[in-house]
């Protein structure tokens, strides 16, 4: 693909991304701060890779774990920076339990998974039906188990 054209998408994803997470936010907190599109754009371009890279039958779960995972290391490097080192004080959970910092928490890692699944399967639609790409398609772990079981009970059945 020509570079010009894997640039024109990045962006494209960069600022819907940005937007989606800057209109999450406000309507979550009331209020957002620039540096929040920043981090929003660049997550849901990072998240989109997620299977991209990795084969289609990993679990959506699986992947909205990684997810949340690249999205709280992410939220901790802009913490640091637009927090600390330059004092903007956007966000701050020092009050939360189970925080790092006060620019982690626990709630917000777990509130990150299904926010996770919902950018993984946007970014593939907009991937699919704007750039042309692959039909997306979703391999979910709840799937496999009740094949297991569904065996594991025929296997008993039988017997």
């Amino acid at each position: 693909m020509p570079k010009l054209k894997l640039g024109c998408k990045l962006l494209l994803l960069f600022l819907m991304g940005g937007a989606a997470y800057f209109g999450l936010e406000t309507l979550w907190r009331g209020f957002s701060h620039p540096s929040m599109f920043v981090l929003g754009g660049v997550c849901f371009v990072l998240v989109g890779f997620i299977n991209e890279f990795l084969p289609w039958y990993m679990e959506l779960e699986l992947q909205a774990l990684l997810g949340a995972a690249i999205i709280t290391a992410a939220e901790f490097a802009t913490g640091l920076t637009v927090n600390v080192w330059l004092g903007l004080n956007v966000w701050d959970y020092s009050a939360l339990p189970l925080n790092f910092m006060g620019q982690i928490s626990l709630q917000y890692f777990l509130l990150w998974i299904p926010l996770s699944a919902v950018a993984i399967i946007l970014d593939d639609y907009i991937r699919y039906r704007l750039f042309g790409e692959k039909r997306p398609r979703y391999c979910l772990l709840s799937s496999k188990i009740g094949q297991i079981l569904a065996k594991s009970l025929d296997k008993k059945h039988r017997s």
